[in-house]
């Protein structure tokens, strides 16, 4: 670009950041190269200087200067995305309209990619455009193998607006899990904050309750079915979205999820191999309002290896929502 241009943010690109609206719009723009610019008034919003940070929305028009060239890209290129991992993707989708979809994501597949990640539903969303200029947007995690429902914007607009609903509480999600034993008392609440612990060594990520830097954390649960005191079937209600918020509570409630040799070492896994040593943790439904209107509701079916302890177990009863009396909203 040789001259200055004036550019109206538009209605799908919804409200966000300034510094993320450049790096849609002119991903050959370094963050150095954006600050500069902001820095020496050459960008401007609405007239007025800008910061990174500011937020800008529908309407609001951007001065572009001349930019420079693209800064060059250093360090290893990403691996190649494979097309059975694109079909694998497109076969676990549960719904799918014009604003969002929802995959039943595959234990054992990571959402974003990190140290020795480089197969994850993040590299792989360019295979769900379905015709559609924009690329679609993840607006939530689960754990690698964590499986269930993962909802994924597909434009700007979108992502920002369930990010909110994420971040207001005006979702509601369901998961289920298989714990060793059975809780005390079989329907509660577990209130204890969760922090970064600095126990062990290595890059694993780790969180500790009741930390004195945690974050609150609060989950509701419920004992639907159980194996005597071997095994419980619980559902999971999480009010808060902290990293592992759910292995470590069940950890605290003496009841680790199956499979869950991080929070609960060899109490995790049942004697005679039973189930060998697989996470059994889904994320199994969601409700969420939609920017379109009304509330998108999915499920999501359980994966192979859980439905077959289902079966190992008889759990049978099946309850549509087993938190109904709960007044989320106060």
């Amino acid at each position: 670009m040789s001259s200055v241009e004036t550019v109206k943010v538009k209605p799908q690109d919804g409200a966000g950041r300034l510094d993320r609206w450049f790096k849609r719009h002119y991903p050959g723009l370094g963050h150095g190269q954006l600050e500069k610019l902001l820095r020496t008034g050459q960008i401007r919003v609405d007239g007025k200087r800008a910061k990174a940070g500011d937020a800008v929305e529908p309407g609001q028009a951007i001065r572009v200067p001349p930019l420079p060239a693209p800064m060059p890209v250093i360090g290893r290129s990403s691996a190649p995305v494979r097309p059975q991992d694109i079909a694998l993707l497109q076969k676990a989708i549960l719904h799918q309209d014009d604003r969002a979809i929802v995959i039943n994501k595959p234990p054992g597949l990571a959402v974003q990619g990190g140290t020795n990640t480089d197969r994850h539903v993040d590299a792989l969303l360019d295979g769900l455009r379905f015709g559609s200029d924009e690329r679609p947007r993840l607006v939530h995690r689960l754990d690698k193998d964590t499986s269930g429902v993962l909802l994924i914007a597909r434009d700007p607009a979108a992502a920002a607006y369930f990010t909110r609903a994420f971040r207001e509480k005006t979702t509601r999600k369901i998961y289920w899990a298989v714990v060793v034993g059975m809780p005390e008392i079989q329907q509660g609440r577990v209130d204890l904050a969760l922090g970064k612990s600095t126990q062990g060594t290595g890059r694993r990520e780790r969180v500790q309750a009741d930390a004195e830097d945690g974050k609150d954390a609060v989950t509701y649960y419920r004992v639907i079915d159980h194996a005597a005191d071997r095994a419980s079937w619980l559902a999971l209600l999480p009010l808060t979205g902290r990293t592992h918020q759910l292995r470590a509570h069940c950890a605290v409630l003496g009841t680790p999820i199956l499979g869950d040799g991080k929070y609960g070492g060899t109490a995790a896994h049942l004697p005679g191999g039973v189930a060998a040593h697989r996470l059994h943790l889904h994320a199994r439904s969601l409700e969420i309002p939609h920017p379109s209107g009304g509330v998108l509701q999915v499920t999501a079916p359980l994966p192979p290896h859980m439905k077959k302890l289902w079966e190992f177990f008889e759990f049978e009863n099946d309850p549509p929502d087993p938190f109904s009396e709960l007044d989320l909203s106060r």
